[in-house]
């Protein structure tokens, strides 16, 4: 197997929902520019944008408008919910600034800034039982530099990898993305409403946002329209057998 990897640089992004997102690159966006003159550009009213762009207003970028703006400004669809690197200003907002990506494969000995970290995986109890259980993959693995996992509050035993399935975590996370998880946080206590966790439901590998209720949990899907929200109490959660495996501090996937 071989793969691109590249050092996170940046923000913290395990701590930054979708609305957050959209704001970070929203700035980027704009860059040195007046803000006036790209509120009539994106048809948007000056207080609206400033209100979107102030950390002390709950005022987010909704998917109408922020597909909106992608179309003004010739970007692509769902530019807004992937983060973007800083560019200085707006002349070209798809560039990221990513450090230099190397290319390794399985033969490529281990650097001492370096770990490996494995995959976990639904495997089959047996053959035809329909019945799964969530075990770590003996082969696979991705690496990471130990500086990203120290800034990121990740013990490197405690890092893993998970593949998403499906299409409900899309824009952000399209089918086959790959999430590091920190295996530290698998308490209801360590919940942070909004962020990305790694969940077990009875065998079934599944990444959501999470948010603490009073009665228990709620899974939430990026993809809202498709798969909503899913509400359980302490007791469904008991009785579907799910647990968080861990918090989801990194993501990557090939661009199509």
């Amino acid at each position: 197997m071989s793969i691109f990897s590249n050092a996170l640089n940046g923000g913290n992004l395990s701590c930054m929902d979708i609305y957050e997102i959209r704001k970070q690159n929203l700035r980027t966006l704009i860059g040195k520019q007046k803000k006036a003159s790209c509120a009539a550009r994106w048809e948007m009213n000056p207080a609206h944008l400033s209100q979107v762009l102030s950390n002390k207003t709950p005022k987010n970028l909704g998917d109408d408008v922020a597909r909106r703006i992608e179309r003004l400004e010739g970007l692509d669809s769902g530019w807004f919910d992937s983060l973007q690197g800083s560019t200085g200003g707006a002349e070209e907002p798809g560039h990221s600034g990513l450090n230099e990506m190397r290319l390794w494969d399985d033969g490529t000995p281990i650097e001492n800034d370096e770990i490996s970290v494995p995959y976990l995986r639904e495997v089959e109890l047996a053959a035809g039982s329909g019945r799964f259980v969530i075990e770590e993959g003996e082969k696979s693995s991705l690496r990471f530099d130990k500086r990203s996992l120290r800034q990121n509050g990740v013990q490197f035993d405690k890092a893993r990898c998970v593949t998403v399935r499906g299409n409900s975590m899309i824009p952000v996370l399209r089918d086959g993305a790959i999430v590091g998880v920190n295996t530290a946080c698998t308490g209801l206590g360590d919940v942070v409403d909004g962020d990305l966790y790694a969940i077990n439901h009875n065998g079934q590998l599944r990444v959501k946002q999470l948010y603490r209720l009073p009665t228990g949990l709620r899974m939430r899907s990026f993809n809202r329209d498709e798969h909503p929200d899913e509400d359980y109490s302490y007791q469904k959660l008991q009785d579907e057998q799910i647990s968080i495996l861990g918090h989801v501090f990194w993501w990557g996937m090939y661009a199509r």
